[in-house]
């Protein structure tokens, strides 16, 4: 069984396996690199790794929508639930895992901050290992680098998908680094190019994965996939 992974722009992705559809920090509405709508998108699961804006803005929308069950960090998902009247949510903390119809999903450390839009605690910002038929996917989230990436990457990670925007996240140089601890098969860059502070050379990037690693670079654009 394959899974397909698509690029929405920013740090949002969508993931679908088998007959189930997985969305990641959904941020549509509001993105100037986003392709598609949120009313657009279909899903049974979304991840949320933290509280900023720009990974929650369109996830109720779509759960309401959908029926959708939003897993998040405790105080993300308690957010979800007590003040977007999402019915189906599910709050973790770090380290922790869950069996899901699609697969096996696990909540990793991510060096960042997190409020919500209305500035109440979002909890601990968190990265997830996705475990599915097809092979392993590590989604980092928003983070700085740190020394734990080379435990994750001790499972088998198949495609790693890292930030390299630097200001608000690692730049490219530690998203480097992260890379070769981490020694992901592949791996795609994210969370760059939507406003100034985070403008990137992400070809650039690329090109020194493929030259300095074992590893695959893919650059995506907007919209476009890659099979697990």
């Amino acid at each position: 069984m394959t899974a397909v992974v698509k690029w929405l722009g920013h740090g949002a992705f969508e993931i679908e396996t088998g007959e189930h559809t997985i969305l990641l920090d959904p941020f549509l509405t509001d993105n100037p690199q986003a392709t598609v709508t949120a009313d657009s998108l279909d899903a049974g699961t979304i991840l949320i790794t933290h509280g900023h804006f720009d990974h929650v803005s369109d996830a109720a929308a779509i759960a309401h929508r959908t029926g959708a069950t939003i897993i998040a960090p405790v105080e993300t998902a308690s957010w979800f639930e007590t003040t977007q009247n999402v019915k189906n949510t599910v709050g973790m903390n770090l380290g922790g895992g869950l069996e899901m119809p699609w697969g096996h999903l696990r909540m990793t450390i991510a060096h960042h901050s997190s409020s919500l839009p209305d500035g109440s605690y979002g909890g601990n910002p968190s990265g997830y290992v996705l475990t599915l038929p097809a092979g392993t996917i590590y989604f980092a989230g928003d983070t700085a680098l740190f020394m734990d990436m080379q435990l994750i990457g001790r499972q088998g990670i198949d495609l790693a998908v890292l930030p390299i925007g630097d200001h608000f996240t690692m730049g490219p140089a530690d998203a480097l680094e992260a890379v070769k601890m981490i020694q992901p098969q592949r791996v795609l860059p994210a969370h760059y190019d939507t406003w100034p502070p985070i403008t990137q050379d992400a070809q650039a990037w690329c090109e020194q994965v493929n030259s300095d690693t074992e590893t695959t670079a893919i650059l995506l654009q907007v919209g476009e996939t890659i099979d697990l």
